[in-house]
């Protein structure tokens, strides 16, 4: 078996920490790159996707991804999106990733859009 990298191991240990919390609620997942950040509600239950939000949106101005305030611009975007779709109640999934800086600025104003997690 091929060693995991320790951005996937904390991804592993962060999913499986999630199913046994999370219930049947729906999770808001977090990808960051380098250039933009990307969020999704995501209803495991059915396998789809309610809502996403990214800084490639063209509601997005045009702005890069690489800052916490297009980050917690994303996460006003998909927090009124969310609730639109009827969702409130959220999981936050940070995937690999630490919680601070972009995410958790995106988490900050998910959280201040309406979004409980």
């Amino acid at each position: 078996m091929a060693k995991l990298s320790l951005f996937d191991r904390r991804r592993q240990r962060v999913r499986t920490s999630l199913r046994k919390r999370g219930g049947d609620k729906p999770r808001l997942s977090v990808h960051r790159s380098g250039r933009h950040i990307y969020a999704q509600v995501i209803n495991d239950v059915e396998g789809r996707t309610v809502a996403a939000a990214s800084t490639l949106d063209k509601d997005g101005k045009g702005k890069t991804g690489a800052t916490a305030e297009s980050a917690q611009d994303v996460g006003r975007r998909i927090a009124e999106r969310a609730k639109a779709a009827g969702v409130t109640k959220v999981i936050f999934d940070r995937g690999g990733f630490l919680f601070h800086g972009r995410v958790k600025a995106l988490a900050d104003a998910a959280r201040e859009g309406g979004l409980e997690f």
